[in-house]
């Protein structure tokens, strides 16, 4: 059947770019995971407390399917659920994204495709597990995409996971980046 088929296929999608954000902390110090990395603050450790709290709410709330532990309110106006408070372990905030994507995983394996569900602070409120699916694997790329660039700030390191990883030749790096700069340059200057 093709739904099978398309929902085994999201859901292992899901799980693949799940694997990668979380990989993006990997060896990092307690610092370099929570620090600041852009003007508004994106860190690492923050984006996966976020997709944490997206499973939560979109795989649980929103079917009737509530977290089996407390949450606090969707996006909360301070941002909390983008940072890391100092009493905050990274193991408290992995573990809860590894049991936000288990109650997701089992609200994904129990309902159809078209299980209908309810998004209160979305303008079309009522959606399908097939949509919401959708939604949280593309939120979930663009933040492992973040990640990815962060990670690379840091330390240079680039990639899916591990296993694909290629050692970075720092001195072809830096020679193919001056490349692109002196690009960039000339163009700038074709356009006054």
């Amino acid at each position: 059947m093709i739904d099978d088929h398309a929902k085994d296929f999201l859901h292992g999608r899901l799980t693949t770019i799940r694997e990668a954000l979380v990989w993006k902390l990997d060896a990092l110090s307690e610092y370099d995971v929570r620090r600041p990395l852009t003007a508004t603050g994106t860190n690492l450790l923050g984006l996966v407390k976020h997709m944490a709290t997206c499973e939560a709410w979109y795989f649980g709330e929103v079917f009737g399917r509530p977290s089996p532990e407390p949450l606090g309110r969707w996006q909360d106006a301070d941002g909390s659920d983008l940072w890391a408070t100092p009493d905050e372990t990274r193991e408290q905030i992995i573990g809860f994204y590894q049991r936000a994507c288990t109650h997701a995983d089992a609200t994904i394996g129990e309902l159809p495709l078209d299980a209908a569900g309810h998004v209160p602070w979305w303008p079309r409120p009522d959606v399908t597990l097939f949509g919401v699916t959708i939604h949280v694997l593309q939120e979930t790329t663009r933040h492992a995409g973040h990640a990815d660039i962060l990670r690379e700030q840091l330390d240079g390191r680039t990639g899916l996971r591990a296993e694909y990883e290629e050692k970075s030749d720092t001195a072809a790096r830096a020679a193919h980046r001056a490349t692109i700069e002196r690009a960039a340059q000339a163009a700038a200057a074709l356009t006054g």
